[in-house]
């Protein structure tokens, strides 16, 4: 309530008004209808990244071959990138929103790595599993109360005023970075490189099996849609006052880099689907009795 407080004596700060409930949800000004349409793009693509690893989990419950299916690395660098926006959002005073969406995020990926090892130790049992699954177990109660630990600071919040977005992002304008803001920006960076770094092992993967069974193609499908909306709403969304839309793209560099060098990648893994469901096809035919003439 003192946070709600808070944001509404600042919404008058908005330069050329705003929606109500845009200011308040995101604390933004969408003065035109290229900031409503960066924030619905920007909405769609949360939904698209939050909903994207339901379909593995069916596949992973359907077939049972997670574990072969699936890169180790793939999956540690993904949530490795999560985690950085986790990071990145305490370390920024993130608005709820953006802190509750990167739990999320941290727990999908715990969630999705949680059923690898399931699948890996019972496909291979090891005297491994307990072990794994207790710090999994640890590391997934640690991220749900990290968030109900957080103390506000209302007086922080009231000096603030209007900000913008600022999910790992650096503050607009010119004045000089502060360490919070190099921190910010030097975590999005890593958090970038993990995303990129994370899709060359499951890339090899794939290669090395000629396959792409035990994978959803939603998934990566829901990925690609998410990262595509997410970078329209950045180009979308208009500069700060007094800033220019280089220093603009400037700021937000390492995300969009992320995000379009992801997607590159999740188009040659699509690719990898429609050839080697072609090759599972053919092989599946081959295998196939010949019936008695």
């Amino acid at each position: 309530m003192v946070w709600r407080t808070l944001v509404a004596s600042n919404f008058s700060m908005c330069p050329n008004g705003s929606i109500q409930w845009i200011w308040d949800v995101f604390g933004e000004c969408a003065q035109d209808g290229w900031d409503e349409a960066s924030v619905g793009l920007g909405l769609v693509s949360i939904l698209c990244f939050a909903a994207s690893t339901f379909p593995q989990y069916i596949k992973a419950c359907k077939t049972g071959n997670m574990d072969q299916a699936l890169s180790l690395w793939f999956l540690l660098g993904w949530i490795g990138g999560d985690s950085c926006n986790l990071i990145g959002s305490f370390l920024a005073d993130q608005l709820p929103l953006q802190t509750y969406t990167a739990v999320y995020y941290v727990l999908a990926d715990l969630m999705m790595l949680t059923l690898y090892f399931h699948y890996k130790f019972k496909n291979r049992s090891s005297p491994l599993s307990a072990p794994i699954n207790s710090v999994l177990l640890f590391i997934l109660g640690t991220v749900c109360v990290a968030p109900l630990l957080r103390i506000a600071d209302p007086a922080a919040v009231s000096r603030e005023g209007f900000r913008g977005r600022t999910l790992l992002s650096v503050e607009p304008g010119n004045k000089p970075f502060t360490k919070k803001e190099v921190i910010g920006f030097v975590i999005g960076s890593i958090s970038s490189v993990l995303y990129l770094l994370s899709r060359l092992p499951q890339i090899r993967t794939n290669f090395l099996r000629q396959s792409t069974q035990g994978i959803s193609y939603s998934l990566f499908a829901l990925v690609m849609l998410g990262n595509t909306l997410y970078g329209l709403s950045v180009l979308l969304k208009n500069p700060e006052v007094g800033q220019s839309e280089g220093s603009y793209l400037l700021h937000h560099l390492p995300w969009l880099v992320g995000s379009l060098g992801v997607l590159l990648l999740d188009t040659i893994i699509s690719i990898q689907f429609l050839v080697y469901r072609s090759h599972t096809t053919a092989a599946a035919s081959e295998r196939e009795p010949l019936l008695p003439s």
